[in-house]
């Protein structure tokens, strides 16, 4: 059956073979340039005859059975068409519904009441008219409902991009909206070609721009030029100005997007100035009325819809409509389950609300947004775009999309925003990547450094100041600027990006655009992908896209779509583990910021990081735990700034602390895992080079101990070294062995900063020795042999002797003497040979090792030892003072004065002599031969002079052996 308006005359193969009359009239050498096969040989030799029949009868074929094959295709594709003489009918709409994440409260219904009103043509405004033929079809009454060169275009970008796109024409959208279901789908674009051709048939193209200005969405439930003035200005079509004709002509393209109420207003007159200067280009108006309808004053009317978190209904809906179709979304009566938490949400919406008057007036930040993820999963369970989404714009006479402080319906999650210093985590976890640690030290001192662009580059920190050598760690919970740009030419801006990429950024393709001002926010972000950033650090670098949707069911109840997680692994574990360490350490930002701040939740940890641009224009806060990721931002919509002071800290990150503290409650804390030790032999890397290299030295040689070194004559010593971390490595190879690059350019430019600053500091880079000590060697250690007593020689005396073989390269100085490695003596004059008593009660009996230890003069030893056997008596008396006690203050008025004394035992003792030492003289007291009771009681006679004293006793054994007792330090006065 033929299709109406289609031929189904098909091309014959001798009209084939003929050349077109156009190329017929460009003669001979167009012929040699552009050679057409006509069935005849063009060259030396020709083609079998049969040849050339069968081929050109095989060709016949071809193209016969490709026509029939067309026409099938189309009858096949048009016999579901609608009729399009039934164009105004409209089935009955389904509003589609969309609930939090229980599925049972509504959080907004799309359709409401549809909005239509019937216009005629003549009551539409030039301007309306001429706006909106400027903007979707502007050869309207010259085609027949189809343009050829805007199917081949659209063809052309779909196969290369993979979308499915457009070059519709007017009439095309009237029967895509009005007549046509809205799958995106190539038979569908077919059923569009035909109906719009059949159309522009039966119609005059005044009835169809009537039809299209009555039956095209305008967004917002409302259909039709009248229904969409009523709905956005409060005003009939007629009275529309050239600058509200140009807003309504630029929202058919997308009304969900451009809407008046939604975040994309600033799009919206970006499309509405392309539009007028559209319109005086093709000379509907002059550049002058374009310039003044640009200008403007545009007053929305006030929604009155009831929606429920209206930004993330509104984002909802975005991605809606971007994936099933605007009449879908509208009519098809979608069932929506969302990742919203309602619970989060309200506390989100109150803690914006409860800081947001103290930021605007304080520090004229006249806006915040937040945004809160799961962690483990990526779903979105709080959104607030912006203070107050249903609130007039601030101040009054701006137009919304514009220049406003404040912009209720813009979402500021979704927009484009300097990070400022909230990007740095990014950075470092970039570095750590790369093999930097969070130890590695950084100077953050003043430094000009080469960027990218050959230009020189002068960062500076917040308070202008410099801090010498520092960690990373430091330098990041500190927000230092200086160390970050080292940082980020270190580690490289491209590895950087491509981390941010892996991350989920999408806001860094023009790689041109970015140099060393990357890492303190020079390239914007968007909030919501900010937080998912972070997120994955939370979830130890798995990333998948943040999800908003749980669940999508049509009108019959069949899945259209459902949430599963799928995770991606961008980021190794453990480098994870380490940024999450970092930002979790509240002691290391301390001396920025004090132990207690905004970024900590009491004793729950939490890895948080605020930034702030350098102009203040935009300030943050992004933090997290392990299952909750939340940031917030606060600024102007007109990107004005802020009052200086208004950072991160002080207005983003009290919002982020009500949200985080009352959000998880008294819910169980959960902790970040450690990351593994990191094994660098690299002083810059592991920091001990910050607080300089400390080396064990030879006190005699001055040069590194070693092995043979005697722990007397080892010392410690710190050596600072000031270079920078290009001194040290190489940025590329940064724990290999590659040399580094002392002829680079940035490597001058940082080590003449830091010399700057070692000098102005007054400190002096000393390097640590590199030879090992010379004069402790085995060749120079002394020789010694016990000669007496013998091994397993049975001792029973407790005067007990020794001898010894001596003798050292550089001379013997002592020998000292140790039984069971305890010292009993320590002998200096030659021979060295031992003669003691044996005081210590607590060797009797037993066995015991005697060692023998020679010395020279610079403590080279040697030892020897042998083993006895000791049965020895009980061990003399110990004496502990009474009276007086020690450090006491005596009186001279007390002498004669009584001295007293406990005995521990009163075994073989034979006398006890009690003397005193005064100005380095020692005087004998009194002798006391009875010990009643076991103590010791003699009377000092003689009155002494007032001065300190030290009291002692002298016991003799019944050998004849005498040894002294402790002292007893007294005053006298």
């Amino acid at each position: 059956m033929p299709i109406p308006g289609l031929s189904t005359k098909t091309t014959s193969p001798q009209n084939w073979r003929k050349p077109s009359r156009r190329l017929r009239q460009l003669g001979g050498s167009g012929f040699k340039k552009f050679p057409i096969y006509t069935g005849r040989s063009r060259g030396p030799k020709k083609l079998p005859e049969n040849f050339t029949k069968l081929l050109l009868t095989f060709g016949g074929i071809f193209l016969a059975g490709l026509g029939i094959f067309s026409i099938i295709l189309l009858a096949w594709i048009a016999k579901d068409l609608p009729n399009p003489n039934r164009i105004i009918d409209r089935s009955i709409a389904l509003s589609t519904k969309i609930y939090d994440r229980t599925g049972e409260t509504l959080l907004y219904d799309v359709h409401g009441e549809e909005k239509r009103t019937f216009i005629k043509l003549e009551e539409i405004p030039a301007n309306l008219k001429n706006a909106t033929l400027t903007a979707e079809d502007r050869k309207f009454y010259e085609h027949k409902g189809i343009s050829v060169t805007g199917i081949i275009r659209s063809f052309i970008k779909n196969i290369t991009t993979g979308s499915k796109v457009g070059g519709s024409t007017l009439t095309q959208q009237l029967v895509k909206n009005a007549i046509l279901s809205p799958e995106k789908k190539y038979t569908r674009k077919i059923k569009e070609i035909i109906l719009s051709y059949q159309i522009e048939r039966k119609f005059s193209k005044d009835d169809i721009l009537q039809m299209y200005f009555n039956e095209i969405p305008y967004g917002s439930v409302a259909y039709g030029a009248e229904a969409a003035s009523q709905t956005y200005f409060g005003k009939s079509v007629k009275d529309l100005t050239l600058a509200e004709s140009a807003v309504l002509a630029a929202l058919p393209q997308a009304p969900t997007y451009y809407s008046p109420y939604g975040s994309h207003t600033d799009a919206l007159f970006s499309r509405q100035h392309w539009i007028l200067d559209s319109m005086a280009e093709l000379g509907y108006i002059t550049q002058e009325d374009a310039n003044k309808a640009k200008e403007e004053k545009i007053e929305f009317k006030k929604r009155d819809e009831n929606i429920t978190a209206p930004h993330f209904v509104m984002y909802v809906r975005e991605y809606l409509t971007e994936k099933y179709g605007e009449l879908a979304v509208e009519q098809e009566g979608l069932t929506v389950i969302t990742t919203l938490d309602l619970y989060k949400q309200k506390i989100a919406e109150e803690a914006v609300k409860e800081v947001a008057p103290k930021n605007a007036e304080q520090y004229n930040a006249h806006n915040a947004a937040l945004v809160a993820l799961d962690a483990k999963t990526g779903e979105v369970l709080a959104m607030v775009g912006s203070k107050d989404f249903f609130a007039d714009p601030y101040p009054e006479n701006c137009t919304p999309g514009k220049d406003c402080l404040f912009d209720p319906q813009v979402n500021a999650v979704l927009r484009l925003r300097q990070p400022g210093s909230s990007f740095k985590p990014i950075v470092y976890t970039a570095a750590f990547k790369k093999g930097y640690t969070p130890e590695t030290v950084l100077y953050d001192v003043n430094t000009k450094f080469l960027n990218y662009d050959g230009r020189d580059y002068e960062p500076k920190n917040y308070d202008l100041g410099e801090r010498g050598p520092l960690t990373i760690r430091k330098a990041l919970q500190g927000s230092l600027n200086i160390p970050a740009v080292k940082a980020i030419y270190l580690t490289g801006v491209d590895n950087v990006i491509d981390l941010a990429e892996d991350l989920g950024y999408t806001s860094f393709s023009d790689r041109s655009r970015f140099g060393l001002s990357l890492v303190l926010g020079g390239g914007e972000v968007k909030m919501l992908e900010h937080v998912s950033a972070f997120a994955t650090l939370a979830r130890e670098g798995e990333w998948h896209a943040p999800a908003l949707i749980l669940e999508v069911r049509d009108k019959d109840g069949n899945v259209l779509e459902k949430f599963e997680k799928k995770e991606k692994k961008v980021l190794e574990t453990q480098i994870a583990r380490q940024i999450n360490n970092v930002l979790s350490d509240n002691a290391s930002r301390a001396y920025i910021f004090g132990e207690s701040n905004y970024l900590t939740l009491g004793a729950r940890p939490v890895a948080a990081k605020t930034g702030t641009t350098n102009d203040y224009r935009d300030a943050w806060t992004i933090g997290y735990t392990p299952s909750l990721a939340a940031g917030v931002w606060v600024g102007n919509n007109n990107n004005g700034e802020m009052k200086r002071g208004a950072d991160g800290s002080i207005v983003a990150a009290p919002i982020w602390n009500k949200f985080m503290s009352r959000v998880l409650g008294d819910t169980p804390a959960e902790g970040f895992k450690e990351p593994d030790p990191i094994d660098t032999d690299k002083p810059v890397l592991n920091g001990s080079i910050a607080e300089g290299i400390k080396v064990k030295i030879d006190k005699t040689s001055g040069k590194l101990a070693t092995e043979f070194t005697p722990e007397s004559q080892i010392e410690e010593k710190t050596f600072r070294q000031i270079h920078s971390i290009l001194y040290y490595i190489n940025k590329d190879d940064p724990r290999g062995d590659t040399p580094p690059d002392l002829n680079s350019e940035q490597y001058k430019r940082w080590e003449e900063a830091v010399q700057a600053w070692a000098q102005k500091n007054n400190f002096v880079s000393e390097d640590p020795p590199t030879e090992l000590d010379d004069v402790h060697t085995p060749q120079d250690q002394p020789s010694i042999s016990i000669t007496s007593p013998s091994s397993n020689q049975l001792i029973t005396s407790r005067n007990f002797s020794a001898s010894v073989n001596v003798s050292a390269p550089r001379g013997v100085r002592r020998v000292e003497y140790y039984l069971n490695n305890k010292l009993i003596k320590e002998v200096t004059v030659s021979p060295f040979n031992l003669e003691v008593f044996i005081e210590d009660p607590s060797i009797k009996t037993g066995f015991y090792t005697l060692k023998a230890v020679a010395y020279d003069d610079i403590d080279n030893n040697k030892s020897d030892e042998v083993e006895l056997s000791f049965k020895l008596p009980a061990a003399p008396a110990t004496l502990t003072w009474i009276n007086p006690t020690a450090s006491a203050t005596v009186k001279t008025s007390a002498f004669p004065l009584t001295i007293k004394a406990t005995l521990s035992s009163l075994t073989a003792i034979d006398k006890i002599d009690l003397f005193y030492t005064h100005n380095g003289q020692t005087n004998y007291i009194n002798t006391a031969r009875q010990f009643p009771s076991n103590q010791l009681s003699l009377q000092w006679l003689q009155t002494p002079e007032p001065g300190s004293y030290q009291i002692f006793a002298s016991i003799t054994n019944q050998d004849g052996f005498t040894y002294q007792s402790g002292s007893l330090d007294i005053a006298i006065e």
